[in-house]
C-alpha cells in the first residue's frame, strides 16, 4: 500500500526535477547568447571608435592637398559626428554606412592628388583605415552570427517560453545599406 503511493509520489518528483533542470539549461543558453551578442557589439565599438580616432588624422592630411575639398572633408566629419552619436543597432548601421559612404568620396578626391597618395602619412593612414574596415566586417559578422543564433533560440519552442516569460525579445541585425546590396557593374 505505502508502495503504491510512494511509486507515483517518486516518478512525480523526478518529472519536476526534470523539468526544472531543463529549464535551467534553457534559461542559461539564452543568457550565454545574450552575453555572446553583447560582447560581439563591443568588439564593433572597439573597431569603430579606432575608426573615429583615424578619421579626423586623415582628414587633417588631406586638408593640406586639396582645401579646396572642403565639402567632402565636412561630410566625412559630419558622418564622424553622427557615428559617434548613434544609439541603437540601427542608428549605429545608418551612421556606418554613411562614413563608408563618404570615406569612399575621400579617397575618390585623393586619386586627383598625385602628392596626396604619395604623401608617406596618407598612405599610413589609408592602410590603417583598410585593416580597420576589414575588421569591422568581420566584427559586424560575428554579431550578426550571434545574433541570429540568439534569435533561433528565443523564437522556438521551447525555450521561446522561457524568453517570453524573462523578457528576452528578438534583436536586430546589422544590416548593409540598399546601395551596397546591388550587383557591382564591371564594364571593360
Amino acid at each position: 500500500m505505502l508502495a503504491a503511493i510512494l511509486i507515483p509520489l517518486v516518478v512525480v518528483v523526478a518529472i519536476i526535477i526534470i523539468i526544472f533542470l531543463v529549464g535551467i539549461g534553457l534559461y542559461n543558453s539564452i543568457v550565454s547568447l545574450r552575453n555572446r551578442i553583447d560582447n560581439a557589439w563591443a568588439q564593433i565599438d572597439v573597431q569603430l571608435r579606432k575608426r573615429y580616432d583615424l578619421i579626423p588624422n586623415l582628414v587633417e592630411t588631406v586638408k593640406g592637398y586639396a582645401a579646396h575639398e572642403s565639402q567632402t572633408l565636412e561630410k566625412v566629419i559630419q558622418a564622424r559626428s553622427i557615428g559617434m552619436d548613434a544609439k541603437s543597432v540601427t542608428d549605429q548601421a545608418k551612421a556606418e554606412n554613411m562614413i563608408t559612404s563618404t570615406l569612399k568620396s575621400l579617397f575618390a578626391v585623393a586619386e586627383n592628388y598625385p602628392n596626396l597618395k604619395a604623401n608617406e602619412n596618407f598612405l599610413q593612414l589609408q592602410e590603417e583605415l583598410s585593416g580597420t574596415e576589414s575588421k569591422i566586417a568581420y566584427a559586424r559578422q560575428f554579431y550578426n552570427d550571434s545574433v541570429m543564433g540568439y534569435n533561433i533560440k528565443v523564437e522556438t519552442f521551447p525555450t521561446n517560453f522561457f524568453a517570453n516569460m524573462f523578457g528576452y525579445k528578438k534583436r536586430d541585425m546589422f544590416q548593409a545599406p540598399e546601395g551596397e546590396k546591388k550587383n557591382v557593374k564591371v564594364q571593360f
